[in-house]
This record gives C-alpha cells, sequence and structure tokens, in this order.
C-alpha cells in the first residue's frame, strides 16, 4: 500500500489525513481519537489526522468528514488493487462484547450496520457518529462493509471493538496475497 495525503477544507472542518507515514492524531474529538488511533493499531496501518472542525456545534461535521477523508486516502493509497486480498473478516471480542465485521474492497461501498442497544453518548461523544464515520469510509473508499453487534452492553466497549474489528478486517483485505500477484482479485479485472 502506498502512502496517501487528503486534505479537505470546508466551512465546516479543515482536515489533512495523511495514510501510511506515522500514527499521530488529533481531531478536537478525544474518543474519536482514541477510536482512530485504536484503528490505525489494528489495521497496520499508520494514520496521521489533524482536523480543526466546528466542535463547538457537536462532532457529527468532524467525523464524517474524517471518515470520508480515510475512505479517499484508501483509495489511493490501494492504486490499481492488484495483488490484494480483496476480503477480510473477523469475529473480534472486547471484553462482554463480540462485534463482526467483514470487509470487501468491491469498489462497490456499502455499510451494512446491525449495531443496537448502543447508550446516547461516550462521554460528550454522540453514539450515532460511530455509523455516520462508517457511513462516509465505505462509500468514499468502494468498500463493502458489514459491521454487526453480535454481543455486548457497554457502549464504550462495543465501539472500541468496531473499530478494533474493522481494522483487522481491513488489515486482512488490504494484505498482499501471493495467488493475486499482479493480478487484480477479479473475474472483471478491475475493482
Amino acid at each position: 500500500m502506498q502512502t496517501a495525503e487528503i486534505k479537505r477544507k470546508t466551512a465546516e472542518t479543515d482536515i489533512v489525513l495523511i495514510l501510511g507515514d506515522k500514527t499521530d492524531i488529533s481531531t478536537g474529538v478525544g474518543f474519536l481519537d482514541h477510536m482512530l488511533t485504536l484503528f490505525s493499531r489494528h489495521s497496520n496501518i499508520p494514520l496521521a489526522v489533524k482536523c480543526i472542525g466546528d466542535v463547538e456545534v457537536d462532532a457529527h461535521h468532524t467525523t464524517e468528514d474524517i471518515g470520508i477523508c480515510l475512505g479517499q486516502a484508501l483509495v489511493k493509497a490501494l492504486g490499481d488493487k492488484k495483488g490484494i486480498a480483496r476480503y477480510g473478516s473477523i469475529t473480534l471480542p472486547m471484553d462482554e462484547s463480540l462485534i463482526l465485521a467483514a470487509v470487501d474492497i468491491s469498489g462497490r461501498g456499502g455499510l451494512y450496520y446491525d449495531v443496537d442497544g448502543l447508550a446516547e453518548k461516550v462521554g460528550d461523544f454522540d453514539t450515532e457518529l460511530c455509523e455516520e464515520f462508517f457511513i462516509a469510509l465505505a462509500r468514499e473508499s468502494g468498500i463493502t462493509l458489514h459491521i454487526k453487534k453480535l454481543a455486548g452492553r457497554n457502549t464504550h466497549h462495543i465501539i472500541e471493538g468496531i473499530f478494533k474489528a474493522v481494522g483487522r478486517a481491513l488489515r486482512q483485505a488490504v494484505r498482499l496475497d501471493p495467488d493475486e500477484e499482479g493480478r487484480v482479485p477479479s473475474t472483471k479485472g478491475v475493482l
């Protein structure tokens, strides 16, 4: 995977995101920083994010726009996708929670999110923003992404499990597969 840099400046956010160099995350939203750090570690993809957002309103624009940038960076970093495994999945335990994540780097972005029973907030982070982040990521990256909560009561553990599981599934999907060397893993010849 190549290094990729995405810059996005709107009336609501100013973001610089670099994929594949080093991990250094500062979004202005503490819980999101924690989740992105976990994602980076478990995907084995260094991620640097600097975001100045309208967090005085709430964390919605920051969270969604970082998902957009991360998705665009993945597309750029993966290039023609030759030689990648394409698929990855995991059932990941995080204390009492159990999360299933499955990734297909298909070129047909979509999120299939089955997570219920979350508290409204973790600290000052609106938990519905977890889904918004992954909607943006899946759409912009062209990844088919399934996330399903199989068990769990503690909202922090559930969301942490989601970010770790998606990271681990993506790690599998982007790895080079010796059986696909020099080929796009699709009968169509493109993803």
